[in-house]
């Protein structure tokens, strides 16, 4: 009876952890290169004590491996994450300052327009009178 309650709490564990992955994880079929090959679940086998003993151990030993392989992608998938973001924040700096740099130019030359305009109105104003 130890062992079953031990089993169902394995099993339940492994299915919050696979919970939290977002469904559309399955449809990109991303998987890290350093993390070797990802544990297969072992078949259950409830026909007599022994086998379901026997599964038991298999289910325990999947756990542990299970674990280790999905921390090993969560780190990976941090480590990716941060450098396409870095990389992404670096783009959008350099489109920023581009941006910035025309509109500062555009309001500079404004500014310059509006500045000689007026003051050639005022110099033709003095001259008509």
């Amino acid at each position: 009876m130890l062992q079953k309650g031990f089993l169902l709490a394995s099993i339940g564990g492994l299915v919050a952890m696979v919970a939290c992955v977002p469904a559309h994880a399955a449809e990109r079929a991303w998987v890290p290169s350093s993390c070797g090959a990802e544990p297969q679940a072992p078949a259950v086998d409830v026909s007599s004590v022994e086998k379901y003993n026997a599964s038991v151990d298999k289910v325990s030993a999947y756990e542990k491996a299970a674990r280790t392989y999905n921390a090993c992608v969560s780190k990976t998938a941090v480590k990716e994450e941060t450098a396409i973001s870095n990389d992404a924040r670096d783009k959008i700096a350099y489109i920023h300052d581009g941006s910035t740099a025309v509109q500062q130019r555009i309001g500079a030359n404004f500014t310059q327009l509006t500045t000689a305009l007026k003051a050639g109105g005022t110099k033709l104003q003095k001259a008509a009178h």
